[in-house]
């Protein structure tokens, strides 16, 4: 089974985006959870979403898991929120951030052991330069779809043209082309 656990801030596309992943991991005929825990329902409040993937029925529906990957798409938890939290020796972490891999592995001293598993991509600046606002969550996608193998970029991006199909073209291009700025971009 696959766990990932998305670290965010309501309003960021968090919720939206792991909904998306598991749209397009369920297409493919694997089971899927996609879920959130909210704090507070107040925009900016810090919360969790939540993705499980198995070829197997998920029979799983505690809040809890050892995640595989840990998504933290807005660059302050990395430094607030407990993100290496139930962790395995495996997890690897992708979080948006403007600064370089090195700086800000320095700046988090739970994830000196991890560097190699530590991977940076400025998710909230490439979603200001191709969408137009601060909604990190399809970069965020792109570059766990680069980090993890799950899907290949095409298929991917394929798929998540259908989950976002109730959109205008321009928002659906724009998004494209984030999740591939991410893949591409992801260190």
């Amino acid at each position: 089974m696959i766990e990932i656990r998305w670290h965010s801030r309501a309003g960021q596309g968090a919720v939206t985006g792991a909904k998306g992943l598991g749209n397009v991991v369920a297409r493919t005929g694997k089971e899927v959870q996609a879920f959130a825990l909210y704090g507070s329902a107040k925009r900016g409040a810090a919360m969790r979403a939540y993705n499980r993937i198995d070829d197997d029925p998920i029979i799983n529906h505690e809040k809890y898991m050892n995640p595989d990957y840990v998504l933290v798409i807005d660059p302050a938890l990395a430094f607030t929120d407990n993100i290496t939290e139930h962790e395995k020796d495996s997890t690897k972490y992708i979080i948006t951030s403007h600064m370089d891999k090195s700086e800000l592995i320095a700046q988090i001293p739970a994830l000196q052991d991890k560097k190699d598993r530590v991977f940076v991509v400025d998710c909230i600046g490439i979603s200001m330069d191709t969408i137009g606002r601060a909604i990190p969550n399809t970069p965020m996608l792109g570059a766990l779809m680069k980090i993890s193998g799950m899907f290949e970029l095409d298929f991917f991006l394929d798929s998540m043209k259908r989950v976002l199909a109730k959109f205008p073209q321009k928002i659906i291009d724009a998004n494209m082309e984030a999740i591939t700025r991410a893949y591409n971009e992801v260190k």
